[in-house]
């Protein structure tokens, strides 16, 4: 999937923030941090990644339904809500 080059500047900065705060709750993890702190930074992470697959989602819409490069067929409407669902 190629991703429109307008989104992948703001992908990759949700990705590497999310990179970060994974890294946080892994640290919060080892330092016996409070769970609630831990859950929220987690809830966190887990949004960022959301946002990022969202956002590459959004910009390759049209490739997904196009299968441009030839070398699938078109998505069908069920595969595409499949694939929603998989980041809900």
């Amino acid at each position: 999937m190629v991703v429109d080059n307008e989104a992948v500047g703001p992908v990759l900065n949700r990705l590497r923030r999310a990179q970060g705060q994974l890294a946080g709750v892994i640290a919060m993890i080892e330092a016996g941090r409070d769970c609630k702190d831990v859950v929220t930074q987690l809830s966190a992470v887990s949004r960022a990644l959301d946002r990022a697959g969202f956002k590459i989602l959004a910009s390759g819409m049209r490739q997904c339904l196009d299968r441009a490069d030839g070398t699938q067929a078109p998505m069908t409407e069920e595969e595409l809500e499949k694939l929603f669902l998989t980041l809900a």
